[in-house]
């Protein structure tokens, strides 16, 4: 009750645009929004830029993921690397619902939520949570579908050595099998469809490794929605 007034009060404060500082704003005003957050056309199942006239890049041909579906807001790239380092690192969990909002208005986002049973945030480690005090990715998945929000359904079950300097090869094989539905849920996912949310989507490693997991329990449909994907130097520009 007490966050729900707080944040009644602070939509009515005016403030300032993060990005290019304009008054009265919302925190990304949609100037802004429209020139940082334009639609890329990308691989249907990784989310990275590609060509418009093919439909998956070459390495989720060679080797398909475990997701149905993959879809990205916007690229890794500023403004929205440095808004996402408030939301992450700055203890401003208050960032999630602007750039949920960003994230809604993707192509493809308002289909997937709309047609999901479950929608399931990517779990921090144990130590990383108390660290940062609350889940990024809850925060997005909380802002976007609150009503098919589903804590607690899927688990890290070990933890896993930072990705950050770790090569593709070495991710993947870092985080297999570090996820897994909760053993008491497992039939609330046969059959479902179901909405896996991140706020950046790098290599696809930990992301496939989770979807990797729910596909083992039984659903039927797994889309991954990312607020940022991080393009590898190879992929085309939009």
């Amino acid at each position: 009750m007490f966050r729900a007034i707080c944040q009644s009060i602070a939509d009515r404060i005016p403030g300032q645009c993060a990005v290019c500082h304009c008054w009265p704003r919302n925190p990304v005003c949609e100037p802004c929004v429209a020139l940082f957050a334009q639609p890329c056309h990308r691989c249907t199942t990784c989310a990275i830029p590609i060509h418009e006239d093919i439909r998956q890049c070459g390495a989720c041909l060679r080797r398909p993921p475990p997701l149905d579906a993959c879809v990205a807001g916007v690229h890794y790239s500023y403004p929205w690397s440095d808004l996402i380092v408030q939301l992450k690192f700055r203890a401003q969990p208050g960032w999630a619902r602007s750039l949920a909002q960003v994230l809604r208005s993707a192509p493809w986002v308002e289909p997937a939520l709309e047609q999901a049973d479950h929608i399931v945030p990517m779990p921090l480690s144990a130590q990383r949570l108390r660290e940062r005090g609350f889940n990024q990715a809850t925060e997005l998945a909380r802002q976007l579908a609150p009503d098919k929000l589903r804590c607690g359904l899927l688990l890290r079950i070990r933890d896993t050595t930072p990705q950050t300097a770790l090569g593709r090869e070495q991710r993947m094989r870092n985080v297999r099998d570090a996820f897994a539905v909760e053993p008491l849920r497992r039939a609330e996912v046969t059959g479902a469809r179901v909405v896996l949310v991140d706020d950046v989507m790098t290599s696809g490693a930990s992301l496939f490794a989770a979807a990797a997991a729910i596909r083992q329990a039984g659903a039927c449909h797994i889309t991954g929605v990312v607020l940022a994907r991080a393009d590898p130097p190879t992929a085309p520009s939009c």
